[in-house]
């Protein structure tokens, strides 16, 4: 089974960069609805990710409530309480469904570990139901 069969490309993937504000992490998490993202670095290279959680976190220790102070500081400058474990592309189908029993999604990495997209829970889900109905094709 070919973990890189069930990825969304890089090029369809909402993600930040390490250089990115505190605003526009919350623009951006709040826009797509998204819980959790991807951080690069400005080479691609995958850093971890950053939570609702992370955010909410650092804005309550640090007193943080007006939106026009999130401008002065980077994503990379608050604590990440967990970030989601990446997989090389060429990890395992096993790999790949214990990764998403704990996480949302799967980030995917190459041998240099840049970021080449992710593997969302739903399509392992999906494949899994189709195995079981006996209708998978991947």
């Amino acid at each position: 089974m070919n973990v890189f069969s069930f990825m969304v490309p890089k090029t369809m993937t909402k993600f930040l960069e390490s250089d990115a504000t505190i605003r526009q992490a919350l623009e951006k998490m709040d826009f797509y609805k998204f819980s959790v993202v991807p951080l690069l670095d400005k080479y691609g290279r995958y850093l971890g990710t950053i939570s609702e959680g992370d955010l909410l976190s650092f804005i309550k220790n640090d007193c943080f409530f007006e939106l026009k102070k999130g401008e002065d500081v980077t994503v990379m400058n608050i604590s990440h309480y967990r970030s989601y474990q990446a997989l090389n592309v060429n990890g395992t189908f096993e790999e790949m469904v214990a990764l998403s029993m704990e996480q949302n999604f799967i980030p995917l990495v190459d041998d240099r570990d840049t970021f080449i997209g992710i593997v969302p829970r739903k399509r392992i889900l999906e494949y899994l139901l189709d195995c079981y109905h006996g209708v998978a094709t991947k």
